[in-house]
Parts: structure tokens; C-alpha cells; sequence
């Protein structure tokens, strides 16, 4: 049973969806071989403008982007800390780092990590 999760959300261009899903889907399974329980990302498909806040304006969303949100599951905070160091020193991301050849701008994006209040079943 997962005890950690790291949240996030992102803005994403309508037109690199496809390419950010690949990249998505490289960095998960990264995640995963190191040892995170689960790695999760949605994409919009009932999310409103809100009047005070909303997720489109938490990322400043534009006309022709999508807000991702997303979540990577840990049994512990302690994994979760691990994990993340050994992935962000793995070469095998280290094109996807350079933030002028990301699909999405990474200034507008916000994440972090939360410990369990309730979980069902």
C-alpha cells in the first residue's frame, strides 16, 4: 500500500501531446525500475476556468494547451527520496532535461510531495 505520492500538473501544448506522452511514458517506466509503486498521468477532459482558482489558471493555460495532472505512488517518503535521486542522476533522462527541448514549459509547472490523510479501500 502506497504511503507517499509526488503530485503534479503541467501545462501542455494541444500540438506536443504526443510527444510529451512518449516522454511520459519513458520517465515512468524509469520511475517504476527504481522502484516507485505506480506512476499516473491524466489529461484534462472536464476541467473549468474557475472565477478565484482553478487548474488552468494555477498554470497560466493558454488556448492551445491541456493541464496534465499526475502522480507518482511510494511506499515511504524514504523511498520517495531515494527513488527520485536515482532518477534524476540516471542518463537515460538527460535529454529530457534541457528545457529548450521540452514538450511543455516547465516555468508553469508545480508539483510536490504529500503523505497519506486517507486512503479508500
Amino acid at each position: 500500500m502506497e504511503n507517499y505520492v509526488d503530485g503534479f500538473v503541467v501545462p501542455v501544448p494541444k500540438d506536443k501531446l504526443d510527444a510529451y506522452r512518449q516522454m511520459a511514458e519513458r520517465a515512468g517506466k524509469i520511475w517504476v525500475e527504481y522502484g516507485a509503486l505506480a506512476y499516473r498521468e491524466w489529461v484534462a477532459d472536464d476541467v473549468k476556468d474557475g472565477k478565484v482558482t482553478s487548474f488552468p489558471q494555477a498554470v497560466d493555460l493558454k488556448e492551445d494547451e491541456v493541464v496534465i495532472f499526475a502522480w507518482i505512488t511510494y511506499k515511504s517518503r524514504e523511498d520517495r527520496d531515494r527513488i527520485n535521486e536515482q532518477v534524476m542522476a540516471d542518463p537515460r533522462l538527460s535529454d529530457m532535461m534541457d528545457p529548450s527541448t521540452m514538450p511543455f514549459d516547465g516555468m508553469r509547472m508545480f508539483w510536490g510531495g504529500f503523505k497519506k490523510l486517507v486512503q479508500l479501500p
